[in-house]
């Protein structure tokens, strides 16, 4: 299958601020999008992913997600919780957003907080690799030991994507 995305590496990178996505996620069997962020120049996944919308087949829900060596490699996913879901409105445009802060990442799904990643005190590394520039990956996917076989029948399917938007407060002068 012959899948595509838009990325913004080289281009533009966002840290400390709100990212927004404004996008309406059309269902079929193995579709899988993804809105998310890679860190502009470090590696994965010690350098960190922020997953801030992945949806699976005909699920009313979104996935939020944060990947680094401490979640990933370490495997430690629950201490601090590193991912949710929330409701969204499955044939609509829904808002998908997380709020980049040094010591946080605040994720959001029509304006309702679905959960935050904080940075902690630990011994072990890897923890909050966040604090750094990242940039925006938008995919549709189609198949994958998560998402489970595509449905032939249900193809093409789309991710419609209405707007980006990201906040930033300006500086104290």
């Amino acid at each position: 299958y012959l899948t595509g995305g838009v990325y913004t590496k080289g281009k533009k990178a966002f840290i400390n601020g709100r990212i927004e996505i404004c996008a309406k996620l059309n269902a079929a069997k193995g579709a899988w999008p993804a809105i998310w962020m890679l860190p502009e120049k470090a590696a994965w996944p010690s350098g960190g992913e922020i997953d801030i919308m992945e949806r699976l087949n005909n699920d009313s829900i979104a996935y939020q997600t944060v990947h680094s060596h401490y979640t990933y490699t370490l495997g430690i996913t629950e201490n601090p919780k590193s991912h949710s879901t929330g409701p969204i409105y499955p044939d609509r445009y829904n808002v998908y957003a997380v709020e980049m802060y040094p010591d946080s990442l605040s994720f959001y799904i029509n304006d309702m907080h679905t959960f935050t990643y904080p940075r902690i005190q630990t011994k072990e590394e890897g923890q909050y690799p966040f604090n750094q520039p990242f940039y925006l990956l938008i995919d549709m996917q189609l198949g994958g030991s998560w998402v489970g076989a595509v449905g032939p029948e249900d193809l093409p399917v789309e991710m419609e994507v209405d707007w980006v938007r990201f906040y930033q407060r300006k500086s104290k002068k």
